[in-house]
């Protein structure tokens, strides 16, 4: 029996071997075949090749970037048949725009009306507003939902215009709403209003991985307003009162036919969370017409696993490339591609004004660790690399020439332009830029001169940044 025994554990483990190598193999061609990033590639062939026992099951659950079948299923983000909407032609928005719509973004629309929300009080105070004047529709979706006083209270208040007969359906990315996606917005569900999550983790299914998160945060009203941004449903981010820990984050309220087409991009993750027909939400309600508001172009450009290019990383680059002024990009984590770092570099030794504030301290110490190597190096070509010094800045946005501005959801890093489902709006009309900038400099002045690291201090933690840079892709 125990020479049985020993036989069955050698053919076992061979087995076993066997199996783990075959295994390896077809992750590193599936790993080969997604075209990463370098950086990203070279950190997962690390992690499966060195280290497989971790390597394996990481990628298992975090390595996909992708989602095919949702690529193909998930219903192309543009306006519904009925919608009239005046199209701005991307052609007269220069090339860039045009490029986008050749990328799947949607046309530029004009006919918007835009309002910056640049406080905490000032976005909490415009979500309670909308909130709770919404006669039909409520559409809401984030990355974070707190376990806060602020969060308690948009989730009573939701409940609250359920139960008046308001159509309420709320959206929480499974991982970024772990502790608040079940229990704590059960109000809501009694009510009669509609939760999903995004992508859970548990059970993981063939739709998903832990990897690919719904960053986005976007709420509509009625069909004819919205609001978007940085602003995620926590203490934080908004509240009704001051907050003395409050970061300071950006988002702006959009009225006018370009509301029509965040809606659809909510209406595409819900039914891909909830399994409903888009065509019967269609059918359920919506506006036969959206009039103009104001005089604004936008195109809004939705990026990630469903989209099947990387639109809005290519529109940042191409708007980058076109600049012939100045770049301005506002950003609380910056871990640039070798694109975006080179276009960077080249911009400011050629003489372009390049500004690049980033918080100087974030809630990721290992983030703001990889992003040393390039703010010393864009520093050195004469970028002004700006460090917020209030606190935490959360704020995500891009000035160029003055006749360009993106806002959104997307950071300026790997993990927001290549994995993460992201929404962007780029602004082509002067007034709306004119007023991104003055927050710009508002920010400017906040800020202070990155300091030059003495090269003793530099040596001992180059060893840190770059292991930090290596596994920065992932985080």
């Amino acid at each position: 029996m125990t020479v049985d025994g020993s036989i069955y554990t050698h053919i076992l483990r061979h087995l076993l071997t066997v199996g783990g190598f075959l295994l390896a193999f077809f992750l590193i061609a599936r790993l080969m075949s997604e075209k990463k990033q370098p950086g990203n590639t070279l950190a997962w062939l690390l992690g499966i090749v060195l280290v497989p026992y971790v390597g394996v099951p990481l990628f298992l659950l975090f390595g996909g970037r992708k989602l095919q079948r949702l690529v193909a299923r998930k219903s192309r983000l543009a306006p519904v048949s009925s919608m009239e909407t005046e199209i701005t032609s991307p052609v007269a928005k220069g090339p860039v725009a045009h490029a986008l719509v050749l990328d799947g973004a949607c046309q530029p629309v004009g006919g918007n009306a835009v309002s910056l929300l640049t406080g905490g009080e000032q976005a909490y105070a415009e979500l309670e507003h909308r909130i709770r004047d919404a006669r039909h529709t409520i559409h809401l979706m984030t990355f974070i939902l707190g376990r806060d006083d602020t969060g308690r209270r948009i989730v009573d208040l939701l409940a609250q215009r359920a139960r008046e007969g308001v159509k309420v359906r709320l959206l929480l990315d499974a991982v970024g709403c772990l502790f608040s996606s079940r229990g704590f917005v059960k109000p809501v569900r009694r009510a009669g209003g509609e939760v999903q999550r995004f992508m859970p983790v548990m059970p993981l299914q063939w739709r998903g991985s832990a990897n690919l998160r719904n960053h986005r945060k976007i709420a509509v009203f009625d069909h004819r307003s919205a609001i978007l941004g940085g602003h995620n449903l926590a203490h934080e981010y908004m509240g009704p009162e001051p907050f003395a820990g409050r970061w300071r984050d950006f988002g702006a309220v959009i009225e006018g036919p370009a509301v029509e087409l965040l809606n659809e991009v909510f209406l595409a993750d819900w039914c891909f969370a909830s399994r409903q027909s888009i065509d019967l939400l269609h059918q359920s309600g919506g506006p036969a017409e959206i009039a103009a508001c104001g005089t604004c172009d936008l195109q809004v450009v939705a990026s990630g696993p469903d989209v099947a290019g990387d639109p809005l990383y290519e529109g940042i680059i191409s708007f980058i490339q076109e600049a012939k002024r100045r770049i301005w990009i506002i950003t609380p984590y910056f871990i640039p591609d070798e694109v975006m770092f080179r276009s960077l570099l080249v911009k400011a030794r050629t003489g372009h004004e390049v500004k690049l504030v980033v918080p100087a301290r974030s809630n990721h110490p290992i983030t703001d660790r990889a992003a040393r190597y390039y703010l010393r190096e864009l520093q050195a070509a004469g970028v002004d690399v700006l460090l917020f010094q209030p606190g935490m800045m959360h704020s995500k946005g891009m000035i160029v020439d003055d006749r360009v501005g993106l806002l959104g959801s997307a950071n300026f890093d790997m993990r927001s332009l290549f994995v993460n489902f992201e929404i962007g709006v780029f602004v082509y009309s002067e007034p709306e830029v004119a007023a991104m900038r003055a927050w710009a400099e508002d920010l400017f002045a906040q800020s202070a001169p990155m300091p030059v690291e003495p090269e003793h201090r530099r040596l001992l933690g180059n060893v840190a940044e770059d292991l930090s840079r290596l596994f920065a892709p992932m985080l």
